[in-house]
């Protein structure tokens, strides 16, 4: 959700929709799980809030990444970085080429 956010602000639905087709539907969820990650995520700090009207009319709550969020964001990319070059080394994922190449995904059969 973060790194979603950190592109640019987006409203509930526009996340769950993001979400699910940048990752080929792998992480898709509910709106009913996405809200209290958001909740959670707003009460520690990392990311805002704020209503807008869209052009429609309808009022949109948008969220966006704080400075806290967009530390803690660089912070976890590394900590996942570090996890998968500890996967490759040990031969559970294929190099990043191959994770990003092959379709499978890089894990062995």
């Amino acid at each position: 959700m973060m790194r979603l956010l950190s592109r640019r602000e987006m409203y509930g639905y526009e996340l769950v929709e993001a979400l699910s087709k940048e990752t080929d539907g792998v992480l898709a969820m509910g709106q009913s799980t996405l809200y209290p990650m958001l909740y959670n995520l707003e009460a520690k700090g990392l990311i805002e809030a704020e209503w807008r009207s869209a052009e429609s009319g309808r009022d949109r709550k948008y969220y966006a990444l704080t400075g806290k969020g967009k530390k803690k964001l660089a912070e976890d990319s590394e900590s996942w970085r570090a996890l998968v070059g500890a996967l490759e080394s040990l031969g559970v994922l294929g190099p990043a080429s191959v994770v990003a190449g092959n379709g499978g995904g890089g894990v062995p059969a």
